[in-house]
C-alpha cells in the first residue's frame, strides 16, 4: 500500500529535534514553502533516520534565526565556501530567496565583518556573539530581506529590534539609501558598540557617518519611537506575544517580521493594511533566543 506524504520544503535541515520527530513520523509538515514534492514512506523514513541523527550530535540549546529544516550544511553549504558571494549564490541555487535586490545587498554587506573573529563565516548557521546571544544563519537573514523587500526601498524607516552584531541593520541600510532611515536597537550595551565597529569596516559605513543608519542601546520590545513610524519592522528574538509599541510603530501600510512562541515558534509575517488593521500569518517554523529583558538574557534565562 502506498503512503504518499507531503513534505514541506525540506531544504532548510534542522533545529531542533523534537519538532523535527513529531513532523517527520507524522503525516503532514503544515507549512507556507514555496516547492512541494511527494515522498514515498521509505523515502521519508530514511531522512528521518538521517536527520535525527544528525540532530543527535548537535547541540541546539543556543541555535537562533533558523528555519526548522535549515541545519543541513554539511550537506549543502559545505565548509568549503570561502567567499561572501559563493555563499550567496548558494542560498540562491537551493532556492532560499529569489530576489536580485536581496542577492546585491547580501554580496555587498560581507557577512565576515560580522561574526566573531575565527568562526567560519559562510556556513549556513547560527553563531553565538557572547552575552547569551547570536547571529542568526545566512539562510534567516535571506529569507528576512526577501519578505521585507517591498518595505525596504529607498526612503523609507527600517527597524532591526535585537540588531545583534549589526548585519541586518547594515543591509536594511543600504535598501532604504541615505534618503530613508535604518535603526538598530540592542539592550546589551558591548554588542552595540560591537556592532557600530562591524558597520565601520563595511559597505554601510558611509550612511553610518552621514545619519541615516544609527544603532541605539534600549530595549527593543518597545521599539524606538524616534524615527517612527516604520514601514520594515524586524524582530531578532522570540516573544510569546506581539509587542504592543512595535504594532504603535508600523506605518499603515508596513509590515513586521517576528519569531512568536516560546518552545515551539514560528516566523510571523505583520501587515497593517492602510486603514490600520493587522493581518498576520506563519511563514515557517523557526527557532530564536527569547525576546526578554537585558537581566534575562545576561543570565541565560
Amino acid at each position: 500500500m502506498r503512503m504518499p506524504i507531503l513534505l514541506s520544503r525540506v531544504a532548510y535541515g534542522c533545529r531542533y529535534c523534537a519538532p523535527l520527530r513529531h513532523h517527520l513520523l507524522n503525516s503532514t509538515l503544515h507549512r507556507h514553502f514555496h516547492h512541494r514534492r511527494q515522498l514515498r514512506l521509505p523515502t521519508l523514513v530514511s531522512l528521518s533516520a538521517t536527520v535525527l541523527s544528525f540532530c543527535r550530535h548537535t547541540n541546539y540549546s543556543v541555535s537562533t534565526g533558523n528555519s526548522l529544516f535549515t541545519k543541513m550544511e554539511r550537506f549543502w553549504t559545505g565548509s568549503g565556501i570561502n567567499k561572501n558571494k559563493g555563499m550567496v549564490e548558494h542560498l540562491q541555487s537551493y532556492g532560499v530567496f529569489r530576489s536580485k535586490n536581496v542577492a546585491e545587498v547580501m554580496e555587498t554587506i560581507d557577512r565576515a565583518l560580522f561574526v566573531p573573529d575565527g568562526t567560519p563565516p559562510y556556513v549556513d548557521s547560527p553563531m553565538q556573539i557572547g552575552y547569551n546571544a547570536t547571529i542568526s544563519a545566512p539562510h534567516m537573514h535571506a529569507m528576512c530581506l526577501e519578505l521585507l523587500e517591498q518595505n525596504l526601498q529607498p526612503g523609507m524607516h527600517a527597524l532591526d529590534v535585537g540588531s545583534g552584531t549589526g548585519y541586518l541593520t547594515a543591509c536594511f541600510a543600504l535598501m532604504v539609501g541615505p534618503q530613508g532611515r535604518a535603526v538598530g536597537v540592542e539592550h546589551i550595551p558591548e554588542l552595540s558598540t560591537t556592532s557600530i565597529q562591524n558597520i565601520q569596516k563595511s559597505a554601510a559605513a558611509p550612511l553610518l557617518k552621514e545619519g541615516s543608519l544609527s544603532v541605539h542601546v534600549g530595549d527593543g520590545r518597545l521599539g524606538w519611537s524616534e524615527f517612527a513610524p516604520y514601514d520594515a519592522i524586524h524582530v531578532g528574538a522570540a516573544a510569546p506575544e506581539i509587542p504592543q509599541p512595535l504594532l504603535d510603530q508600523l506605518k499603515p501600510g508596513g509590515r513586521m517580521v517576528i519569531p512568536v512562541g516560546k518552545t515551539f515558534q514560528d516566523l510571523k509575517v505583520v501587515d497593517k493594511d492602510l486603514d490600520g488593521m493587522i493581518r498576520v500569518r506563519s511563514e515557517t517554523s523557526v527557532r530564536y533566543v527569547p525576546l526578554t529583558s537585558r537581566e534575562s538574557q545576561l543570565r541565560g534565562s
